[in-house]
């Protein structure tokens, strides 16, 4: 049993612990290219919570992870054979459901620790944050965490060489033999703006993608995987022992 993992502990430990810190892992149930699972994103997400959690734990910080939610938004998959989708007002009120829970029982920090690059969670937490305003919510995306070049050689963002290695290094039973891997060739907006930070629509994954990757996982490896796997749930874990130690009314320095 891991103590701050909340599905793991009993009732008889939580009837003498408190948290200051939860984190509630959010992915996404979508295909990943031809070669990896259907539940990719949220066995990330468990298992990149849980390190970064053992990290902030065994240093003192006292945060508790919740349950991953494994439905995230694929507004833009709806024709992608079983790709789930949560609209952003569903996943609204999954988190307002939340809230009032940590809120009623004294937890003041909460951090949606997302999995899933469809999910945006900015506008949500606003919306929170005035529902509940003595909840502080704030939210991680874990692969924006790191420098990209230095662990990845090829760019890409969906089933790529970066998930593809992780997966290989957390579930290699879960992942298809080399010769089944699609090269996540993919199609660009032919408006450019639409290509660049400063304009956005929505992919549609069908015509973006034959095999719905997005970059050549080709060059993937379980030793990468585990690599990007310690170094992002050390970094992710320091920001959890920081924030749990946190004061809520004194955030601004």
């Amino acid at each position: 049993m891991r103590p701050y993992i909340l599905a793991e502990t009993n009732w008889k430990a939580l009837k003498e612990t408190r948290f200051d810190l939860a984190i509630l892992p959010w992915g996404a149930t979508e295909a990943h290219n031809y070669h990896l699972p259907y539940g990719t994103d949220n066995y990330e997400a468990d298992a990149l919570a849980a390190a970064a959690a053992a990290h902030a734990w065994e240093a003192g910080g006292r945060v508790v992870v919740l349950p991953t939610i494994p439905f995230g938004v694929n507004t833009g998959q709806a024709d992608i054979y079983l790709d789930m989708n949560l609209n952003p007002s569903t996943q609204l009120a999954i988190l307002d459901d939340v809230a009032a829970t940590l809120h009623r029982h004294g937890i003041q920090k909460l951090v949606v620790f997302n999995s899933h690059g469809g999910n945006n969670f900015k506008a949500l937490l606003r919306e929170l944050g005035l529902r509940y305003p003595d909840l502080f919510v704030c939210m991680t995306n874990w692969f924006r965490a790191m420098d990209r070049e230095t662990y990845w050689e090829a760019p890409g963002d969906h089933a790529d060489e970066a998930e593809t290695s992780l997966m290989l290094h957390l579930r290699p039973d879960l992942v298809l033999p080399r010769e089944s891997w699609g090269d996540g060739a993919s199609r660009k907006f032919r408006i450019e703006g639409l290509n660049q930070d400063w304009a956005w629509a929505e992919r549609k994954w069908s015509e973006v993608s034959a095999d719905t990757g997005v970059g050549d996982p080709s060059a993937a490896s379980a030793e990468k995987g585990a690599r990007f796997f310690r170094d992002v749930s050390r970094k992710i874990g320091a920001f959890l022992l920081e924030l749990s130690r946190a004061d809520p009314a004194d955030m601004y320095g």
